[in-house]
């Protein structure tokens, strides 16, 4: 992803751990094996947010763990508990809000051969803050019904369009990606992702055409192509809602959730998480895939110009799923957390 000017690697880097519900503290003990393995340089300060917020602090997302990022401006977060219809918003969204995470950057790339696809290599580039996401939502009475009519506002502006496209346009030419499709439904939402549109092709043409070819798609054709052939395409950007229903697409292309990272960046902290639900059903039970966190681990080393360290950590997770045949069930194997842990720890100390 795009960094910001070099400047050297201080000794140890601040960050905020939060371990999260679930399985989150078993995927979270894995990755942090992996890093130490790796000398990571990170300095962590541990906390809490989700379920495990509610029941220690009464919030799902405390003011100590909103302290601690602001301080750090970087963290890696397990997956967290957010109730479905009632109970309390969702703190994932409630992180992107509060520190501004435009840029959620989701790549899929194939690790484990032999599936349904094969060769995957795709980045989704979705708009975090914006859309049908905003949130303004309500209910119309009608006669004795109070939910008689639901009603949604979806909002997306000029400078939000922007700093996303730039951002996935300058992802796209730093990491050597040769297209770009914008993702849209201009010919129905004229107006609510005209603008998306409008602003991502008068933005390439002003300063990033030649440097990639861009192409754009409405987002049910392009759901419908990334099934037939999803080797067509690079990068997709796109915006809040459509983005998170084709990243999740996408995911299903190198074996589910379970395969992929999320990154989740803004002018001023990053959030690098496993994108999956916490799982309650097999928590506690030592069977969970901790590869997601691992590669959003990966993706936070990366950003910290630590692309050395990501590289090995990366290459150590293929060679354990796919040297070692060390993979837990959600893969078609029958090893345990800990035993995949422990062969990625052994492949890293090799490497």
């Amino acid at each position: 992803m795009p960094q910001t000017p070099a400047a050297k690697t201080p000794a140890r880097i601040p960050a905020t751990l939060i371990p999260g519900d679930g399985i989150g503290p078993e995927i979270v003990d894995a990755a942090l094996a992996a890093l130490d393995a790796l000398g990571a340089p990170f300095e962590w300060d541990r906390q809490i947010a989700g379920l495990e917020g509610v029941k220690s602090a009464g919030d799902p997302l405390p003011t100590a763990t909103l302290a601690s990022i602001r301080r750090t401006r970087l963290a890696l977060k397990g997956p967290l508990e957010t109730p479905s219809a009632g109970g309390y918003r969702s703190s994932n969204v409630r992180l992107r809000e509060e520190f501004q995470l435009y840029a959620n950057l989701r790549p899929a790339v194939t690790i484990v051969p032999g599936g349904r696809f094969d060769n995957i290599d795709l980045v989704v580039v979705r708009e975090n803050l914006e859309g049908l996401y905003i949130g303004h939502e309500h209910y119309i009475k009608i006669d004795d019904d109070p939910h008689a009519v639901a009603m949604a506002t979806g909002v997306n502006t000029r400078q939000g369009s922007r700093r996303l496209l730039e951002f996935a346009f300058a992802h796209a030419v730093a990491t050597g990606r040769k297209k770009v499709t914008i993702v849209h439904k201009a010919n129905i939402m004229k107006a609510l992702t005209g603008i998306f549109l409008e602003t991502g092709l008068e933005l390439y043409e002003r300063k990033f055409k030649g440097k990639f070819v861009l192409e754009t798609v409405i987002i049910d054709a392009c759901a419908m192509k990334l099934v037939l052939n999803p080797w067509q395409f690079d990068v997709l950007v796109t915006t809040n809602l459509f983005g998170d229903i084709l990243s999740d697409l996408v995911a299903g292309l190198v074996g589910g959730l379970g395969m992929t990272p999320g990154g989740n960046i803004g002018a001023d902290a990053a959030i690098f998480e496993a994108v999956h639900g916490s799982a309650p059903d097999i928590a506690g039970k030592g069977i969970a895939n901790p590869t997601a966190l691992l590669l959003a681990a990966a993706m936070m080393l990366d950003h910290c110009r630590l692309q050395d360290k990501a590289a090995r950590l990366r290459a150590a997770i293929s060679a354990a799923l796919n040297v070692d045949n060390v993979k837990t069930g959600d893969l078609g194997g029958k090893s345990t957390t800990a035993e995949f842990t422990r062969a990625l720890v052994a492949r890293i100390n090799n490497s």
